[in-house]
């Protein structure tokens, strides 16, 4: 009778710990809406088979006045298009009409936080890193710029946490090469630190903030930190991203190292990001 005891006690216990190691691990959703915080980018990351189409506006600035149209007469545009090649894996390509560049990025999920009361890892970790190419005529056509000297690079670490279901926070440890700066007094490779947060105000609409800070003696004279705040609004098929920013360019390169509006100054360009994303491959929504 006690063998029986102990036998049917053993197999309980075993199909317990079996149940445990194969129930599957939940993970906290919806970190940020997109995959974008405003300029830069979210840790969140497409799922295998999604393209996203992002067409991004940064309208010139307010302070321009009436003439200007408060910044409207002028625009910049990006056209990006990310692929996901797996949930954890997604590339893209896009190209801007500030200074006419096209970039590419390579994106990365490593980590992903447990869900709440789940346990699991405390914050999603994504690794992000872009290749940028500047494409203008050289403003002297006897001295043409090399292939290498139009190139910059970006890494990035992206770590987030979603603290409740309305708030999301990030951090962004940012590295920036450019092969070729304006003077020697310009340092080549800049050390930046971004944060990002996002606050859901209700089911469509939500708040959003970003700023890059450059470590000191790697920001040069003009250059100011970017700083946005934006507005998103989800609309089921589309999701638009209405900003408030210094900041002109839409890449990496771009607004953390080349913005140069101060918010004190009015210096302040209204913009938006309009996302749609496509189901091309497995099972569409």
């Amino acid at each position: 009778m006690k063998r029986i005891l102990f036998l049917g006690l053993f197999c309980g216990l075993g199909l317990s710990l079996l149940a445990q190691t194969t129930t599957p691990i939940k993970y906290a959703h919806g970190m940020f809406r997109g995959t974008r915080v405003a300029n830069g980018h979210s840790v969140e990351t497409l799922q295998e088979g999604e393209m996203e189409m992002i067409i991004g506006h940064r309208f010139g600035r307010i302070n321009d006045g009436a003439y200007e149209l408060f910044g409207l007469d002028q625009a910049n545009i990006r056209l990006g298009l990310d692929y996901g090649v797996r949930d954890w894996l997604n590339i893209g390509l896009g190209r801007s009409s500030l200074g006419k560049e096209f970039d590419g990025f390579l994106k990365l999920r490593l980590l992903r936080q447990g869900a709440s009361g789940q346990g699991g890892m405390p914050v999603s970790v994504t690794a992000f890193s872009s290749l940028a190419y500047n494409s203008l005529k050289a403003s002297d056509p006897a001295r043409p710029l090399s292939y290498q000297n139009r190139l910059s690079y970006t890494h990035q670490l992206l770590i987030a946490r979603k603290l409740s279901d309305r708030l999301s926070v990030q951090l962004m440890p940012t590295f920036l090469h450019l092969n070729l700066v304006e003077t020697t007094t310009i340092p080549n490779d800049k050390f930046v630190l971004g944060a990002a947060g996002k606050f859901q105000i209700s089911k469509n609409w939500a708040f959003t903030a970003e700023y890059y800070y450059t470590m000191p003696g790697d920001l040069p004279q003009g250059q100011k930190n970017a700083l946005t705040f934006g507005l998103d609004l989800n609309t089921g098929s589309h999701v638009f991203q209405l900003h408030f920013t210094n900041a002109a360019g839409m890449i990496e390169k771009q607004f953390i190292g080349e913005t140069t509006g101060n918010w004190m100054n009015g210096d302040i360009q209204f913009g938006f990001n309009m996302v749609r994303t496509f189901k091309l491959k497995g099972r569409r929504y």
